[in-house]
């Protein structure tokens, strides 16, 4: 499964999320595309690496995984953000793509 945002490899059991992130909102939610990534909005302020964590605890939530299984690969000060999950399976990756559809 790949989308613009959202790229499953089965072989490597390794799903790559592109993710814009925009901290200090009220919840932590999708927002529907932004680009080539999925815009979140964070309910954590963008200071001391908090949004980041409340980034990956949301993701680890919402795509049904153990956070210890996703990382921040690119983007740790940025809004812009490669987050990586492995091992992942079909079943994530599933999960991940309907973020983008939650948010409509």
């Amino acid at each position: 499964m790949t989308t613009g945002w959202c790229r499953f490899h089965a072989a490597e059991a390794r799903l790559t999320l592109r993710i814009h992130a925009q901290p200090n909102a009220k919840v932590t939610a999708a927002a529907g595309l932004h680009g080539d990534a999925l815009k979140i909005r964070i309910a954590a302020p963008a200071v001391d690496d908090k949004a980041n964590v409340a980034l990956i605890a949301w993701l680890a939530a919402a795509l049904g995984l153990p956070r210890s299984a996703l990382r921040l690969k690119s983007g740790a000060t940025a809004r812009r953000k490669v987050i990586e999950a492995h091992p992942a399976d079909a079943a994530a990756a599933s999960r991940a793509a309907a973020l983008s559809d939650q948010s409509r």
